[in-house]
């Protein structure tokens, strides 16, 4: 395959991840490592411990995948890495490294939103190098991406240019999980913690659908406080909590919301497939349920495997290799930026 062959950093908030993309598309490899298991003690991310771990793991992670990908650094065409949204102290652990060896190796330098690395999953490919690619997504493109701390609507109109249809008003997607999965005394991660509950159960009550102003924004604040009102109702009724029930009903109402407003977004703008991405995109009620409904208009829907919904560095790989075809290219003076935003268009 040709295409520039990208070594691509992720760190923004608590996996370390590297890879290789070739072309924006083919995978050769692809490192992450995980600090589940160390967050886990405290329910969620501490801000602190994260970009420590950052720094434990961008070297060997770095190793890692130049070793899989068998490339050398006169091999490589650039440098890719997420500049934000994020946690700062984690992004300045991937931002500097990458300016680093780009100066080091004299390689070009490709900044890259968190964001778009998550709708770019949908372009990957793990197939060997001699077996041809699958098509590539058609535009234009209705991308839901939902995460631990993002829920947009986007529309994709071509590479790199982008309307923001909707957006949670509070609490993301995967943040809502992670809270409710703490009232139900859950482990962390919530989400996959409440989907493992809810595998067979039948939902104990309905919770509320939030309305928004916008037609396409999301809101998750007022379902999480419903749970903790029908859970708190249960302990002071001395009952004990159907926890499978509750999770299933949660799960339930946060699906509904997401693929309600998704199908009627990939109606009105008349779209020619939608894509999944970030970590909420793994949740297999969510697949299911939105293929089914987008089935009935004729529509695909793109989703990438798990691996590849949470944070990892062939996202960036990917969304990286189409900026990098486009001319984009960073230097010295990039900054990691927390509250970074895609370049929007105006809405239609």
């Amino acid at each position: 395959m040709s295409g520039p062959r990208i070594l691509a950093i992720e760190s923004s908030c608590d996996e370390t991840g590297v890879a290789v993309v070739v072309g924006g598309r083919r995978i050769e490899a692809n490192q992450v490592a995980t600090q589940v298991a160390l967050h886990a003690a405290t329910g969620g991310i501490v801000p602190e411990i994260a970009a420590r771990q950052q720094l434990r793991w961008i070297i060997p992670m770095l190793e890692a995948a130049l070793e899989t990908s068998g490339a050398d650094w006169g091999a490589l065409d650039a440098v890719a890495v997420t500049y934000g949204p994020g946690l700062i102290g984690s992004l300045l652990v991937g931002v500097n490294l990458a300016k680093a060896l780009a100066v080091v190796h004299d390689l070009p330098l490709v900044g890259v939103n968190h964001i778009e690395g998550h709708i770019y999953a949908n372009w990957l490919t793990d197939a060997p190098a001699d077996e041809p690619l699958p098509p590539e997504p058609e535009f234009p493109l209705l991308c839901l991406v939902v995460s631990g701390g993002h829920t947009q609507l986007v529309l994709m109109h071509d590479h790199g240019r982008y309307t923001l249809l909707g957006q949670t008003v509070d609490d993301a997607a995967g943040e809502a999980f992670d809270k409710v999965g703490r009232l139900l005394d859950l482990p962390y991660p919530g989400g996959p913690a409440i989907s493992e509950a809810a595998v067979g159960a039948i939902p104990a009550t309905r919770f509320p659908r939030a309305r928004t102003d916008g037609p396409y924004d999301f809101s998750f604040s007022g379902l999480k406080t419903a749970v903790g009102r029908e859970v708190a109702g249960y302990r002071e009724r001395g009952e004990p909590i159907p926890v499978d029930g509750i999770a299933a009903a949660f799960e339930e109402a946060v699906v509904d919301a997401l693929a309600s407003k998704t199908v009627v977004a990939a109606r009105e703008h008349g779209v020619a497939a939608v894509a999944l991405g970030g970590g909420v995109a793994a949740n297999r009620v969510l697949r299911a349920t939105l293929a089914e409904r987008l089935a009935a208009d004729g529509l695909p829907l793109l989703v990438p495997p798990p691996a590849w919904c949470t944070d990892n560095g062939a996202m960036i790989g990917a969304a990286a290799g189409f900026r990098f075809a486009a001319g984009d290219r960073a230097d010295a003076s990039l900054e990691a930026i927390p509250n970074l935003a895609l370049p929007w268009l105006e809405a239609p």
